[in-house]
């Protein structure tokens, strides 16, 4: 067996900078061990936090708690982040295994999962992914979105639909407080929205929302929330979740509050004491998508079944069809993995095959010295805070191989850089990064108060969106 780290620093490289990055670099830095570790942490974007920053509602305010723990983390000095570096172009496989002993897939899942029903080629079909890319100012997607329908439907039941739900129902004036691009201010604020639906395959008891989440649809001005009555049926299994399961009960219970709440406004708007709000978002459970209906080639509707529970917490169709009149369908079912070169991939899964965290071969061996954590490990699912738990695992399991890791011929921290700046990549470090921290927080002091309906707003901070310009910003 070899020992690369016997004389020298184990060389480490991660490739992926979001939250499952971070905390892989992080919990290594930390482990016990006799030997020195020196990491550089990889990213395809010129800054760093991956799905912090590009794929996460910025009207979430505890995403700024998470920032700033990632942020003290890389702003220790002892993991080097290289941003605007992207795996399977910049950098290859074999540039990796020159130069480094082990090497961490952190990549996450970016695509839109498939929802294989008729219509969804039409125009006004989008998948959710693109558009939340589209209002976190994402450097590699279009700077307009099509925000030309009034009646629109989100399919799915977890925190990314209430997220798309409540970004297109919202006011644009009340998101000036979050750091979106000045693009997706004056898109949304021309939206001619009034309805957005969301549908969920099964009933209220089994949401995958989290009772936060829900809560904060509350939260947006001038917008009411739509029940209906005929959706709350509760099964069995429905009943014994509510019993024992804690977060089923917080949502059943918003949820039915809401539904009397909605009686009582229903009743203040017939006796003319209440005002309707400008915009509806409406709640829909027992609805599984049959087809999307169009004319002309775009969007003019969609169908559903009505479901039924069965006894157990699934749901079975009752041959009952619905139709609702939208102009845009957003599908929200979840993400998928993408495949990384000279890397082994699940394409059921979307992600790549491995063994707690160790790279599986097509031989179904360990290949030594590559390992996965995150959503690319495991798949789009649990909160941002499970990665922590991948995240050991892997570490752990790559602190057991350290002895039969193949040692790399170049590890010296000046090989990489001396191979990027031969290839002429532009990339980002982390001083980088707080000097384009810096300018988007002066972005947001230079826009000044701006009077909205709901008040006067100081913008915090204004998020820059071309590539080149982070760059540009991050080199000076």
């Amino acid at each position: 067996m070899s020992n690369p780290a016997a004389d020298r620093p184990l060389r480490v490289a991660i490739i992926g900078a979001g939250p499952a990055g971070v905390y892989a670099a992080d919990i290594l830095t930390k482990a016990e061990r006799e030997f020195e570790v020196s990491i550089d942490l990889f990213d395809g974007y010129p800054a760093p936090y991956g799905l912090i920053r590009y794929g996460v509602a910025p009207d979430h305010p505890r995403i700024k708690g998470i920032v700033k723990a990632l942020h003290k983390v890389l702003d220790r000095g002892d993991i080097r982040f290289l941003g605007n570096v992207t795996y399977g172009r910049d950098i290859t496989l074999a540039d990796i295994r020159d130069m480094y002993d082990a090497v961490i897939f952190a990549t996450g899942a970016i695509k839109d999962a498939d929802l294989s029903i008729p219509g969804m080629d039409l125009e006004g079909s989008y998948g959710a992914a693109d558009f939340v890319s589209w209002y976190d100012g994402h450097p590699d997607v279009p700077r307009e979105w099509p925000l030309n329908a009034k009646e629109i439907a989100v399919i799915g039941n977890g925190n990314v639909a209430l997220d798309v739900a409540r970004v297109l129902s919202k006011h644009a004036e009340d998101l000036l407080v979050t750091e979106i691009p000045e693009n997706v201010y004056q898109g949304l604020a021309s939206s001619p929205v009034t309805d957005v639906h969301i549908f969920g395959r099964r009933g209220p008891a089994q949401v995958k929302f989290t009772p936060l989440e829900l809560r904060e649809l509350s939260h947006s001005r001038d917008v009411d929330i739509v029940l209906y009555p005929e959706d709350f049926e509760f099964d069995e299994a429905s009943d014994e979740a509510i019993k024992t399961n804690n977060q089923a009960k917080t949502m059943v219970n918003t949820l039915t509050n809401w539904l009397v709440a909605q009686e009582d406004r229903e009743e203040q708007e017939e006796a003319g004491k209440r005002t309707p709000a400008s915009r509806r978002l409406h709640l829909h459970f027992l609805h599984s998508p049959v087809q999307i209906n169009g004319a002309n080639g775009a969007v003019e509707g969609i169908r559903f079944e009505r479901q039924e529970l069965d006894g157990t917490g699934n749901v079975r169709g009752t041959g009952e069809m619905v139709d609702y009149p939208v102009q845009a369908v957003y599908r929200a079912i979840g993400y998928f993995g993408s495949e990384l070169a000279e890397v082994g991939f699940d394409p059921r899964r979307g992600v790549i095959p491995n063994d707690g965290g160790r790279v599986v071969g097509d031989d179904g061996q360990h290949v030594r010295g590559l390992y996965a954590t995150g959503w690319i490990k495991r798949g789009p699912v649990g909160l941002i805070g499970h990665t922590k738990g991948d995240a050991l695992e892997t570490i752990g399991n790559l602190l057991e191989d350290r002895l039969d890791l193949p040692a790399a011929a170049h590890p010296d921290e000046q090989a990489i850089i001396d191979l990027l700046t031969d290839r002429g990549v532009a990339f980002t470090t982390w001083d980088g990064w707080i000097a384009l921290d810096t300018h988007e927080h002066a972005l947001g002091a230079a826009a000044g108060t701006i009077d909205t309906p709901a008040g006067p707003v100081t913008r915090e901070r204004v998020k820059v969106v071309e590539r080149d310009e982070m760059v540009r910003i991050s080199q000076q």
